[in-house]
Protein backbone atom coordinates (compact mmCIF):
# COMPACT_ATOMS: atom_id res chain seq x y z
CA UNK A 1 0.00 0.00 0.00
CA UNK A 2 1.29 3.36 -0.44
CA UNK A 3 -0.01 6.29 2.00
CA UNK A 4 -1.23 9.32 -0.04
CA UNK A 5 -0.89 12.60 1.98
CA UNK A 6 -2.46 15.80 0.46
CA UNK A 7 -2.82 19.50 1.52
CA UNK A 8 -2.45 23.10 0.73
CA UNK A 9 0.72 23.02 2.98
CA UNK A 10 2.48 20.07 3.37
CA UNK A 11 5.77 20.29 5.70
CA UNK A 12 8.43 17.76 5.51
CA UNK A 13 8.50 17.20 9.19
CA UNK A 14 5.17 15.88 9.39
CA UNK A 15 5.76 13.17 6.22
CA UNK A 16 8.30 12.11 8.35
CA UNK A 17 6.49 11.70 10.97
CA UNK A 18 3.80 9.91 9.34
CA UNK A 19 5.90 8.08 7.07
CA UNK A 20 7.37 6.65 10.77
CA UNK A 21 3.93 5.49 12.18
CA UNK A 22 3.04 4.05 8.32
CA UNK A 23 6.45 2.19 8.14
CA UNK A 24 6.83 3.49 5.15
CA UNK A 25 10.20 3.40 3.26
CA UNK A 26 10.33 6.21 0.71
CA UNK A 27 8.70 9.56 0.36
CA UNK A 28 7.86 10.30 -3.54
CA UNK A 29 6.42 13.77 -4.59
CA UNK A 30 3.54 13.56 -6.65
CA UNK A 31 3.03 17.72 -7.02
CA UNK A 32 4.20 20.28 -4.21
CA UNK A 33 0.87 19.29 -2.55
CA UNK A 34 1.16 16.08 -2.70
CA UNK A 35 3.05 12.67 -1.66
CA UNK A 36 3.25 9.15 -1.60
CA UNK A 37 4.66 7.22 1.10
CA UNK A 38 5.73 3.92 -0.24
CA UNK A 39 4.79 0.51 1.36
CA UNK A 40 2.69 2.01 4.18
CA UNK A 41 1.21 -0.28 7.03
CA UNK A 42 -2.54 0.46 8.20
CA UNK A 43 -1.71 -0.71 11.84
CA UNK A 44 -1.11 2.80 12.82
CA UNK A 45 -3.99 4.21 10.88
CA UNK A 46 -5.21 6.11 13.90
CA UNK A 47 -2.22 8.03 14.84
CA UNK A 48 -2.11 9.10 11.49
CA UNK A 49 -5.45 9.93 10.99
CA UNK A 50 -4.99 12.31 14.40
CA UNK A 51 -2.07 13.73 12.92
CA UNK A 52 -3.01 14.61 9.67
CA UNK A 53 -6.32 16.33 11.49
CA UNK A 54 -4.33 18.30 13.41
CA UNK A 55 -2.05 19.64 10.36
CA UNK A 56 -4.72 19.69 7.94
CA UNK A 57 -4.04 17.14 5.64
CA UNK A 58 -5.71 14.59 3.45
CA UNK A 59 -4.49 11.12 4.01
CA UNK A 60 -5.49 7.93 1.82
CA UNK A 61 -4.34 4.37 1.78
CA UNK A 62 -4.23 3.46 -1.82
CA UNK A 63 -2.92 0.34 -3.30
CA UNK A 64 0.36 0.66 -5.00
CA UNK A 65 -1.25 -1.04 -8.37
CA UNK A 66 -4.23 1.50 -8.43
CA UNK A 67 -4.05 4.10 -11.29
CA UNK A 68 -6.11 6.18 -13.14
CA UNK A 69 -5.44 4.12 -15.95
CA UNK A 70 -7.69 1.73 -14.52
CA UNK A 71 -10.90 3.56 -14.74
CA UNK A 72 -13.32 4.23 -17.36
CA UNK A 73 -15.84 6.36 -15.97
CA UNK A 74 -16.18 9.19 -13.16
CA UNK A 75 -19.71 10.03 -11.66
CA UNK A 76 -19.69 13.08 -9.82
CA UNK A 77 -22.58 15.20 -8.21
CA UNK A 78 -22.93 18.86 -8.58
CA UNK A 79 -23.83 20.83 -5.94
CA UNK A 80 -20.80 21.49 -3.31
CA UNK A 81 -18.69 18.96 -5.25
CA UNK A 82 -18.26 20.04 -8.81
CA UNK A 83 -19.30 23.57 -7.77
CA UNK A 84 -18.90 25.51 -4.73
CA UNK A 85 -22.71 26.41 -4.00
CA UNK A 86 -26.05 24.93 -3.84
CA UNK A 87 -27.55 26.49 -6.85
CA UNK A 88 -31.33 25.87 -5.35
CA UNK A 89 -30.49 27.86 -2.38
CA UNK A 90 -28.79 30.53 -4.73
CA UNK A 91 -32.29 30.80 -6.49
CA UNK A 92 -33.92 30.91 -3.21
CA UNK A 93 -32.30 34.08 -2.43
CA UNK A 94 -33.45 35.82 -5.75
CA UNK A 95 -36.94 35.71 -3.66
CA UNK A 96 -36.32 36.12 -0.55
CA UNK A 97 -36.36 32.58 1.21
CA UNK A 98 -33.05 31.38 0.92
CA UNK A 99 -32.74 30.26 5.05
CA UNK A 100 -35.61 28.43 4.73
CA UNK A 101 -34.61 26.43 1.85
CA UNK A 102 -30.86 26.11 2.87
CA UNK A 103 -32.11 24.84 6.16
CA UNK A 104 -34.90 22.10 3.84
CA UNK A 105 -31.34 21.25 1.86
CA UNK A 106 -28.79 20.99 4.89
CA UNK A 107 -31.16 18.79 6.66
CA UNK A 108 -31.59 16.28 3.44
CA UNK A 109 -27.78 16.66 2.85
CA UNK A 110 -27.64 15.12 6.01
CA UNK A 111 -29.98 11.90 5.29
CA UNK A 112 -32.30 13.05 8.09
CA UNK A 113 -35.32 13.83 5.50
CA UNK A 114 -35.93 11.88 2.18
CA UNK A 115 -34.49 13.89 -0.90
CA UNK A 116 -37.39 13.78 -3.19
CA UNK A 117 -39.49 14.92 -0.61
CA UNK A 118 -37.24 17.76 0.41
CA UNK A 119 -36.62 18.99 -3.70
CA UNK A 120 -40.68 19.33 -3.78
CA UNK A 121 -40.65 21.59 -0.27
CA UNK A 122 -37.39 23.58 -1.79
CA UNK A 123 -39.08 24.26 -5.27
CA UNK A 124 -42.52 25.13 -4.33
CA UNK A 125 -41.10 27.95 -2.54
CA UNK A 126 -39.96 29.37 -5.61
CA UNK A 127 -43.27 29.64 -7.46
CA UNK A 128 -43.49 32.70 -9.29
CA UNK A 129 -39.93 33.37 -9.76
CA UNK A 130 -38.72 34.90 -13.20
CA UNK A 131 -36.64 32.36 -15.32
CA UNK A 132 -33.76 35.19 -15.99
CA UNK A 133 -33.21 34.50 -12.15
CA UNK A 134 -31.39 30.88 -12.89
CA UNK A 135 -29.43 32.98 -15.60
CA UNK A 136 -28.17 35.48 -12.97
CA UNK A 137 -27.35 32.47 -10.35
CA UNK A 138 -24.90 30.98 -13.05
CA UNK A 139 -23.48 34.04 -14.27
CA UNK A 140 -23.05 35.94 -10.90
CA UNK A 141 -22.76 32.99 -8.33
CA UNK A 142 -21.73 29.78 -9.75
CA UNK A 143 -18.41 29.20 -9.56
CA UNK A 144 -16.43 25.56 -10.35
CA UNK A 145 -14.53 24.03 -6.81
CA UNK A 146 -10.63 24.60 -6.94
CA UNK A 147 -9.30 22.07 -8.94
CA UNK A 148 -11.84 21.18 -11.21
CA UNK A 149 -10.06 22.03 -14.40
CA UNK A 150 -7.03 19.75 -13.63
CA UNK A 151 -9.06 17.08 -12.35
CA UNK A 152 -11.16 17.01 -15.84
CA UNK A 153 -7.98 17.26 -17.51
CA UNK A 154 -6.79 14.61 -15.97
CA UNK A 155 -9.55 12.45 -16.82
CA UNK A 156 -9.83 12.79 -20.14
CA UNK A 157 -5.80 12.37 -20.64
CA UNK A 158 -6.59 8.81 -19.50
CA UNK A 159 -9.77 8.33 -21.66
CA UNK A 160 -11.91 8.46 -18.69
CA UNK A 161 -15.57 9.34 -19.57
CA UNK A 162 -17.61 12.15 -17.10
CA UNK A 163 -21.45 12.14 -16.01
CA UNK A 164 -22.22 15.07 -13.82
CA UNK A 165 -25.21 13.47 -12.32
CA UNK A 166 -27.53 16.25 -10.03
CA UNK A 167 -30.83 16.01 -7.60
CA UNK A 168 -30.52 19.72 -8.89
CA UNK A 169 -31.00 21.06 -12.25
CA UNK A 170 -30.96 20.87 -15.98
CA UNK A 171 -30.48 24.82 -16.27
CA UNK A 172 -26.85 24.44 -14.90
CA UNK A 173 -25.84 20.57 -15.84
CA UNK A 174 -26.41 21.57 -19.23
CA UNK A 175 -24.44 25.00 -19.60
CA UNK A 176 -21.57 22.91 -17.27
CA UNK A 177 -21.17 20.22 -19.56
CA UNK A 178 -20.70 22.41 -22.83
CA UNK A 179 -18.39 24.19 -21.09
CA UNK A 180 -16.09 21.95 -19.11
CA UNK A 181 -16.95 19.23 -22.15
CA UNK A 182 -18.89 16.75 -20.12
CA UNK A 183 -19.71 13.48 -21.70
CA UNK A 184 -23.21 12.56 -19.76
CA UNK A 185 -25.53 14.77 -17.81
CA UNK A 186 -28.64 13.89 -15.53
CA UNK A 187 -30.59 16.19 -13.49
CA UNK A 188 -33.94 17.47 -12.58
CA UNK A 189 -35.98 19.98 -15.06
CA UNK A 190 -37.85 23.16 -13.03
CA UNK A 191 -41.52 23.71 -14.93
CA UNK A 192 -41.23 26.82 -16.67
CA UNK A 193 -44.50 28.45 -18.13
CA UNK A 194 -44.77 32.34 -19.05
CA UNK A 195 -41.13 32.58 -18.05
CA UNK A 196 -42.06 31.85 -14.18
CA UNK A 197 -41.04 28.87 -12.36
CA UNK A 198 -44.43 27.08 -11.37
CA UNK A 199 -42.97 25.85 -8.14
CA UNK A 200 -42.95 22.11 -9.75
CA UNK A 201 -40.23 19.46 -11.15
CA UNK A 202 -41.19 17.81 -14.32
CA UNK A 203 -41.28 14.34 -14.60
CA UNK A 204 -40.07 11.87 -12.39
CA UNK A 205 -37.11 13.25 -9.13
CA UNK A 206 -34.24 12.06 -9.77
CA UNK A 207 -32.77 11.04 -6.43
CA UNK A 208 -30.61 8.99 -4.66
CA UNK A 209 -32.05 6.05 -6.09
CA UNK A 210 -32.15 7.84 -9.37
CA UNK A 211 -28.21 8.54 -9.33
CA UNK A 212 -27.50 5.09 -8.54
CA UNK A 213 -29.57 3.86 -11.35
CA UNK A 214 -27.61 6.43 -14.05
CA UNK A 215 -24.18 5.24 -12.87
CA UNK A 216 -25.46 1.87 -13.54
CA UNK A 217 -27.59 2.44 -16.85
CA UNK A 218 -23.94 4.04 -18.61
CA UNK A 219 -21.35 2.09 -16.74
CA UNK A 220 -23.34 -0.75 -18.76
CA UNK A 221 -23.65 1.42 -22.15
CA UNK A 222 -19.88 1.72 -21.92
CA UNK A 223 -19.38 -1.81 -20.78
CA UNK A 224 -17.58 -1.36 -17.99
CA UNK A 225 -17.22 -3.33 -14.76
CA UNK A 226 -18.26 -1.67 -11.19
CA UNK A 227 -14.47 -1.68 -10.50
CA UNK A 228 -14.25 0.66 -13.47
CA UNK A 229 -16.23 3.37 -11.81
CA UNK A 230 -15.20 5.98 -10.00
CA UNK A 231 -18.02 7.79 -7.85
CA UNK A 232 -17.96 11.08 -5.97
CA UNK A 233 -20.31 13.36 -3.57
CA UNK A 234 -20.71 15.38 -0.56
CA UNK A 235 -24.24 14.60 0.57
CA UNK A 236 -26.37 11.81 1.88
CA UNK A 237 -27.80 11.96 -1.70
CA UNK A 238 -24.94 10.64 -3.12
CA UNK A 239 -24.70 7.35 -0.92
CA UNK A 240 -26.58 5.14 -2.90
CA UNK A 241 -24.47 5.97 -6.38
CA UNK A 242 -21.49 5.70 -4.38
CA UNK A 243 -21.95 2.60 -3.33
CA UNK A 244 -22.38 0.93 -6.48
CA UNK A 245 -19.10 2.32 -7.67
CA UNK A 246 -15.87 0.57 -7.67
CA UNK A 247 -14.19 3.65 -5.28
CA UNK A 248 -16.33 6.24 -3.81
CA UNK A 249 -14.34 9.91 -3.10
CA UNK A 250 -16.33 11.75 -0.36
CA UNK A 251 -15.69 15.28 -1.02
CA UNK A 252 -15.80 18.07 1.30
CA UNK A 253 -18.91 15.70 3.05
CA UNK A 254 -21.32 15.70 5.54
CA UNK A 255 -19.90 12.79 8.17
CA UNK A 256 -22.23 10.52 6.76
CA UNK A 257 -20.87 10.26 3.53
CA UNK A 258 -17.44 10.47 4.52
CA UNK A 259 -17.65 7.52 7.12
CA UNK A 260 -18.89 4.99 3.65
CA UNK A 261 -16.43 6.17 1.02
CA UNK A 262 -13.29 4.54 0.13
CA UNK A 263 -11.77 7.85 0.26
CA UNK A 264 -12.06 11.54 1.32
CA UNK A 265 -11.08 14.58 0.81
CA UNK A 266 -11.57 17.36 3.48
CA UNK A 267 -8.48 20.30 2.55
CA UNK A 268 -7.56 19.98 -0.85
CA UNK A 269 -9.68 20.72 -4.06
CA UNK A 270 -10.72 18.38 -6.90
CA UNK A 271 -7.03 18.04 -8.67
CA UNK A 272 -6.80 15.74 -5.02
CA UNK A 273 -8.76 13.30 -7.15
CA UNK A 274 -5.68 12.31 -9.58
CA UNK A 275 -3.33 12.68 -6.90
CA UNK A 276 -5.01 9.87 -5.21
CA UNK A 277 -4.49 7.30 -8.01
CA UNK A 278 -1.29 7.94 -9.39
CA UNK A 279 -0.07 4.57 -9.36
Amino acid sequence: MNLIIQGNEVHTQDLKQLAKFAGANAIESITQQAFRLCNARPEMEAAIRAHCSGAQLDYAFVPATRSLSQFGLLVMDMDSTLITIECIDEIADMVGVKPQVAAITASAMRGEIDFAESLVRRVALLRGLDQDALQQVYDERLELSPGAEIMLKKLKENHIKTLLVSGGFTFFTERLKQRLGLDFIAANTLEIVDGKLTGKVLGKILDAQGKADALNQLRAELGLTNEQVIGMGDGANDLKMMAVAGISIAYHAKPVVQEQATYALNYVGLEGVANLLTG
